[in-house]
């Protein structure tokens, strides 16, 4: 029996138009899988679709062998957390009430958060640099800083599935790997799993044990970066020449637009 992450023939659509279509993912624990593929193929959507924030047209996803559809939000909550990509958050709150939220789904009816609630919201706050910003209310940040918080708050929700979608969008270069270590020593402290939709295939190739390329809403090829990261493959999807190239530290591909395809500048 999984106890992992298990989807069967799942489809989803708006009315006439189908946005998944019948993809079949077997993801296990202690995996870091990133979901990739080009603007409009799906991965957001098969995002929301693993944390159960959107209803399959048909289908099913499991979780540690519980159907998703089947699960209160609050227990969904201590099985999943999640990180969306710009959402829509009350900006008069303070970003230390924000990260606390991550508490919730572990409390019972009328209890208030407790003092080993705070010291798991302050300690996720240091990891993620955002512990100075705690009094700070949400609409007085950067995008960057609240990406950050967001992290944050999944952390201090403690919980064995961490679905994240472009986690480093809104990152500059040095937080983009500061946040993509964290994530990885995050997965690796508690051997869960890990699944981060990222638009950045060097990046997502550098921290992922897995990839899985997805193209108008179908999976296109599953494996290891080195496997699904190759020239014929990338260039059929995303419609473009380019190079692949070994990372002169990892060694994992580092993919590259081919220079002569494009004007210079003179």
């Amino acid at each position: 029996m999984s106890k992992g992450i298990e989807i069967s023939q799942l489809v989803f659509g708006y009315k006439d138009l189908k946005v998944i279509n019948n993809i079949n993912l077997k993801i296990n624990r202690g995996e870091i899988v990133s979901i990739v593929g080009p603007n409009g193929a799906g991965k957001t959507t098969l995002l929301k679709l693993m944390g159960g924030l959107l209803k399959p047209t048909n289908g099913r996803v499991e979780a540690c062998e519980i159907e998703i559809g089947l699960l209160t939000p609050k227990e969904k909550a201590r099985l999943i957390s999640v990180v969306p990509q710009n959402p829509r958050l009350p900006e008069g709150m303070r970003l230390i009430d924000f990260v606390m939220l991550g508490r919730n789904p572990h409390l019972h009816l009328m209890e208030w958060e407790g003092k080993e609630d705070l010291t798991k919201a302050i300690h996720s706050m240091k990891l993620t640099e955002t512990d100075q910003l705690a009094d700070r209310l949400l609409g007085e940040v950067s995008g960057g800083e609240l990406q950050r918080a967001m992290i944050a708050m999944a952390i201090t929700q403690d919980t064995p599935i961490m679905l994240l979608d472009e986690p480093t969008s809104n990152l500059d270069l040095a937080h983009q790997s500061k946040i993509m270590h964290l994530i990885t020593e995050t997965h690796n402290q508690h051997h869960g799993i890990t699944v981060i939709a990222i638009h950045d295939l060097t990046l997502a190739a550098q921290y992922s044990s897995r990839m899985v390329l997805v193209s108008e809403g179908t999976i296109y090829a599953d494996g290891t970066p080195e496997q699904v990261m190759t020239a014929p493959i990338i260039s059929k999807v995303y419609g473009t020449e380019v190079e692949v190239i070994s990372h002169p530290v990892s060694g994992t591909p580092v993919i590259l637009t081919t220079p002569n395809k494009y004007p210079r500048l003179v």
